[in-house]
C-alpha cells in the first residue's frame, strides 16, 4: 500500500471484528511511528497498548460506569471551544448528521444517539486499543507533535491492513482508564484509539472534506 492509498483509505472505523491482529503488527507499527516528527525531538507521546484480558477488564469497568449512569470525569483539556464559529460549527454539525443518519437515528432522538455513542467505551468491538498521554507541563506545540504521531500510527496500521478510530471520548472516562493502566500523575490522557479489522457489515457514511480552495491558498507569483 502506497502513502496516498493509506491516507485516502484511513477513516474512523466504528465497527470491528474479533479477528486477532497479525503477529507483531503493533510492534512494527509503533517502532516505525517512533520516527514521527517532533520539535527538538522531544517525542512527547506516551502510549499504552491494551489487548486480551486487560482490555476486556477496561471495557467491563467502563460498561459498569455506563450502566450505573455515572457522570463523566471532569475534563483536563478543552476538546472544543464553547462556541464554534463558522465554518467549523457547520462541519461538526454535518458530521453528526452523517454519522447518526447512517445508523438511522434522527436528530431529535437523543437517547438513541447516547446509546450509539456508548459504543466508544467498548472500543467498537476492537481487539486492541492504544491510549495516548502527554505530559501536562507541555504546551500547544507538543500537542501538535502528538497529533502527528497518532496520524503516523494510523497510516502504518493501514499498511498492515488494519483500521482504527481515535476517540477523545476516553478522556471522559480517564479515571477508569487510569485504574487499569496506572499512569504517572504528570500525564494527561489525550485520547484512545481502537485498532483492528473492520466489520464490513456495519453501516457507515464516509464524511466528506472541504474543497481545496477552502482550506489551502497557493501563492505562486502568477
Amino acid at each position: 500500500m502506497d502513502v496516498y492509498e493509506a491516507v485516502t483509505s484511513r477513516r474512523a472505523v466504528r465497527g470491528f471484528t474479533e479477528r486477532p491482529l497479525p503477529t507483531g503488527a503493533l510492534e512494527r507499527v509503533l517502532s516505525a511511528a517512533a520516527w514521527s516528527p517532533s520539535a527538538s525531538n522531544l517525542q512527547p507521546w506516551h502510549a499504552y497498548v491494551l489487548t486480551d484480558g486487560p482490555l476486556a477488564e477496561l471495557k467491563k469497568r467502563a460498561g459498569e460506569r455506563l450502566a450505573a449512569g455515572d457522570p463523566w470525569d471532569e475534563p483536563e483539556y478543552e476538546q472544543y471551544p464553547p462556541a464554534l464559529k463558522s465554518p467549523y460549527r457547520e462541519r461538526r454539525s454535518a458530521f453528526g448528521e452523517q454519522r447518526y443518519g447512517a445508523l438511522g437515528i434522527p436528530r431529535e432522538d437523543l437517547e438513541a444517539r447516547q446509546r450509539a455513542a456508548s459504543a466508544n467505551w467498548d472500543c467498537f468491538g476492537a481487539p486492541a486499543a492504544l491510549f495516548c498521554y502527554i505530559d501536562r507541563d507541555l504546551g500547544p506545540a507538543q500537542w501538535s507533535d502528538v497529533g502527528m504521531y497518532l496520524q503516523t500510527v494510523m497510516l502504518l496500521l493501514r499498511a498492515e491492513g488494519l483500521h482504527s478510530c481515535t476517540q477523545m471520548a476516553w478522556a471522559k472516562f480517564r479515571k477508569t482508564v487510569a485504574e487499569v493502566l496506572s499512569p504517572p500523575d504528570e500525564l494527561i490522557l489525550f485520547c484512545g484509539m481502537s485498532i483492528g479489522f473492520e466489520d464490513v457489515t456495519v453501516d457507515y457514511a464516509r464524511t466528506g472534506r472541504a474543497p481545496l480552495d477552502e482550506t489551502v491558498t497557493f501563492v505562486d507569483g502568477r
